[in-house]
């Protein structure tokens, strides 16, 4: 159950959740609680975040 609970965590920002929604969805109390947890999701999420700025600002 822990796995899938992690994987769940772990899909949701990867695709699109806000992390307020990741946070009711797990029952945590805060957003932080949340993101810090399952942080290891977010390098990819912001170098995605980043690339769709460039490519907005720059073509």
């Amino acid at each position: 159950m822990h796995d899938l609970r992690h994987a769940c965590a772990s899909y949701l920002p990867a695709c699109g959740a806000s992390p307020r929604t990741v946070m009711k969805t797990l029952g945590h109390s805060q957003i932080a609680l949340a993101m810090n947890t399952y942080a290891h999701v977010l390098p990819d999420i912001e170098r995605a975040a980043v690339d769709a700025v460039a490519k907005q600002l720059f073509g």
